[in-house]
């Protein structure tokens, strides 16, 4: 029994379509699910190193491709004949649609597959060696100026990672109001009362004043979770959010995240022409190794060897029942 079978959400049975590596042509649209129109599209990237005393290059990323599907108000006009050698070298590789607004999308693959180094592209960290990054209708290469990759780091897109990344001197809401405070649209009495009302909302009521060592790994996540939501980004994105944490808070914080992807959770408004709380979808795509938590995504792409190998498509979005999971993983302590 897996663990999927226990969220009713196997990648396998509910699942539209697996799409293997020979294809050779744009995987069928995610049934069921509304997305809004692309947000990330992606053009044979590629990801080569140079390391020194070899004369041969690491390659991280072989040819990856998120194009929009046709139809698409959010299709780019990338020239047909771009990187028109990279295509030839790698006539054989799997496109896959682009990620769309609202999506959940999981990256899964060996490690050293290039989960990272394409997560990385995704938030302007790296740059690709080859291929076109367009993101949110714009497109990202060499000549985006670094105060242009800044801006959208901090206004659009938001980053968890495994290891928290908190700044040790500066309590928990004075994690979340660092990134409002650099924005500087909000006054700083504004920052802070945002900042606890994140905290509120991610079940930190009690922890306002700790300092990260003062926090459980889980609350730690939450914090992570508190700040990247900060600026209310349109893109989260996240690298292993449950690598550190035990099982019962890789559930609670999996079901936090599928909440804020679904518009579930009240997040509070930037904006004083808004409402002062919004039920607005955020669009996910997190890295991770962990099979069983397949069952939260909207999508699942295969990374191995620095290239798309097949992607699993759920029909629905389902929560682990932790009870069963942990009566699951007695079970295959008791086996082995």
């Amino acid at each position: 029994m897996s663990l999927t079978s226990m969220a009713a959400a196997s990648s396998s049975s509910s699942s539209s379509s697996v799409i293997p590596s020979s294809a050779s042509s744009v995987p069928p649209p995610r049934p069921h699910k509304q997305f809004g129109e692309s947000v990330v599209v992606l053009r044979r990237v590629r990801k080569s190193y140079a390391l020194q005393g070899r004369s041969e290059e690491v390659v991280a990323l072989r040819c990856i491709d998120l194009v929009p599907e046709e139809g698409d108000e959010a299709e780019e006009s990338a020239n047909g004949n771009e990187e028109e050698e990279t295509l030839q070298a790698d006539i054989g590789h799997t496109p896959m649609p682009a990620i769309r607004r609202g999506e959940f999308v999981m990256i899964r693959g060996p490690s050293g597959g290039g989960k990272t180094t394409l997560l990385n592209i995704l938030g302007t960290i790296d740059s690709p060696t080859a291929g076109s990054v367009h993101l949110f209708g714009q497109r990202i290469d060499r000549s985006s100026s670094d105060k242009y990759l800044a801006h959208l780091r901090l206004c659009k897109i938001g980053f968890v990672f495994q290891t928290f990344n908190l700044i040790a001197t500066m309590s928990a809401y004075e994690n979340v109001e660092l990134p409002m405070l650099i924005k500087g649209t909000l006054t700083k009495e504004q920052c802070r009362a945002r900042a606890l009302e994140l905290l509120d909302l991610v079940g930190l009521q009690d922890r306002y004043g700790h300092l990260p060592s003062e926090l459980s790994g889980g609350e730690q996540q939450r914090v992570t979770i508190a700040r990247a939501l900060a600026n209310e980004p349109e893109l989260l994105l996240l690298d292993e959010p449950t690598g550190d944490l035990d099982s019962r808070n890789t559930v609670d914080i999996m079901d936090l995240l599928l909440s804020i992807n679904q518009g579930r959770i009240p997040l509070p408004s930037l904006d004083p022409s808004r409402p002062s709380r919004s039920h607005t979808p955020t669009t996910l795509i997190m890295v991770t190794h962990n099979p069983d938590l397949e069952c939260y995504a909207d999508r699942i792409l295969y990374v191995e060897d620095g290239a798309f190998k097949k992607q699993a498509i759920n029909r629905r979005q389902r929560r682990i029942d932790y009870a069963k999971y942990i009566q699951h993983i007695n079970q295959q302590g008791t086996q082995q």
